[in-house]
């Protein structure tokens, strides 16, 4: 059986809606914030609490910003606060006008007493390191703190996909290369809470699938401190752009979709539509903060379906859901160097897996076969990283069907401490395969070869049954 998850977007979709979400389906606050803990990134607290949205109770969860000891209301303007050569400043001022349809209006203001302080809870980050509010980052800055994250590394690779979506949106909204889109400090703490939530939280819950629906946006305008930029802003339609997300037109005024939220669609999303059946295991729903005719509230489905679904999408071949492309190309001039880099960059970019065949080509050549698994959608963009990086002047694509077991993360307590175990079920039998950075750590923490201790920690896995 394999899990999915679908994201029900007649609201749009924004950071902080899609974190309240996943919460709301049972991902586990604790590890969410002992995650956040470990960036070791200050200037904020967070919000949990619940709301009552057109009387459907949902799960309000937000980033609230601190500067120089003051508390500021969070809106998500600094999704759009990135700085290109410090050309375009933002004054962070105690009021904003940059409205946007998810972050602003918040009914909990939490410097003024609330009629409902009872039900909500707040968790405040405590390292401030890196709370220097002047701070301008860059799209390889976020990622030595997504680094830094205490978490698996299908994590830290979700993570650094949605900020690679982001600044590859705004690198083409404003004409830079990806390497000079800078994030301000404050803008970037708001960014990094939500993207890396979401990494966290859909880990969490163990989901293999993710299936996304058209994206509800508004029209209109919004203003930001160098202008007014027309709804969906141009980071938002260059994402829904090159990952081929749909988008719905409303009569609601103002921005629906933030490109946080469009990047996590873009990121997330593994199939186009869900299959004929499937159980539905829980609903939860992430709160708004703006008031429409409808409920303001990204609501997701957890699902369970069987390995034996076969869902064709646009008549590909599909097994379990997973039609899938390889692109290949074979490269004899290129240094180990370069396929080395052009592998990282692929993986980076959301390359499913990338490998390389040793081959002979003419003149008896030695060279390389460089194979790329991905997803239709992901095609154009890991195209484009092999066509300018290495010395190919073709590349070969074909449609494949994945069969893919159902999984899930577990931990196991060993006297040593914890070790991440992923299981995997195919009919009543199941898997056991122990995490590597775990029995990487318990070697060096206590000096035992890695084979004896990888035999440990899949025996204990095995002896709980988990």
């Amino acid at each position: 059986m394999g899990k999915i998850l679908y994201l029900e977007c007649n609201s749009g979709i924004s950071g902080d809606m899609t974190v309240g979400a996943l919460l709301d389906l049972g991902a586990d606050r604790h590890v969410l914030e002992h995650a956040l803990e470990s960036l070791g990134v200050g200037g904020y607290h967070l919000h949990f609490g619940r709301k009552d949205v057109c009387g459907l109770d949902s799960y309000d969860f937000d980033v609230h910003l601190e500067e120089d000891g003051h508390e500021h209301e969070h809106s998500h303007e600094h999704e759009h606060s990135h700085e290109h050569e410090h050309s375009h400043e933002h004054s962070h001022e105690h009021e904003h006008s940059h409205e946007h349809s998810h972050e602003h209006e918040h009914s909990h203001d939490h410097p003024h007493p609330h009629s409902h302080e009872d039900h909500h809870e707040h968790s405040h980050a405590h390292q401030h390191g890196d709370g220097h509010p002047h701070v301008h980052r860059n799209l390889f800055d976020i990622y030595q703190i997504i680094d830094r994250l205490e978490s698996n590394d299908r994590v830290k690779e979700l993570a650094r996909r949605m900020f690679r979506i982001v600044a590859e949106a705004e690198s083409k909204a404003h004409g830079l290369p990806v390497e000079q889109v800078h994030f301000h400090e404050v803008g970037a703490i708001d960014s990094i809470v939500d993207i890396i939530s979401v990494a966290v939280c859909v880990d969490d819950l163990g989901v293999d699938d993710v299936v996304v629906s058209a994206l509800a946006e508004g029209h209109g305008h919004v203003h930001c401190q160098h202008g007014v930029l027309p709804v969906p802003v141009p980071a938002t339609a260059h994402i829904a752009s090159a990952y081929g997300l749909n988008l719905r037109f409303t009569d609601n005024d103002g921005e629906m979709v933030t490109p946080t939220g469009a990047a996590i669609a873009a990121a997330l999303r593994t199939r186009d539509s869900l299959p004929d059946s499937c159980r539905l295991l829980k609903i939860g729903m992430g709160a708004g903060n703006r008031v429409f005719r409808q409920a303001n509230v990204l609501r997701a489905m957890l699902m369970e379906t069987s390995h034996t679904d076969a869902g064709a999408d646009n008549g590909e071949m599909a097994l379990d859901g997973q039609s899938m492309w390889v692109m290949e190309t074979n490269l004899d001039d290129c240094t180990g160097e370069i396929l080395g880099f052009v592998m990282e960059l692929l993986l980076e970019a959301g390359a499913a897996d990338v490998w390389y065949t040793p081959i002979y080509m003419k003149k008896n050549r030695p060279a390389y076969t460089l194979s790329v698994l991905c997803r239709r959608e992901e095609r154009e963009k890991l195209e484009e990283i092999i066509l300018i990086h290495t010395t190919t002047i073709g590349i070969r694509q074909y449609p494949v069907a994945r069969t893919v077991l159902a999984r899930k993360r577990v931990t196991v307590d060993m006297a040593c401490g914890p070790a991440d175990v992923k299981v995997c079920t195919y009919k009543d039998r199941k898997f056991y395969y122990p995490e590597y950075e775990g029995v990487r750590r318990i070697c060096r923490d206590t000096g035992r070869d890695f084979k004896a201790v990888y035999q440990d920690v899949r025996l204990e896995a095995e002896r709980k049954g988990l």
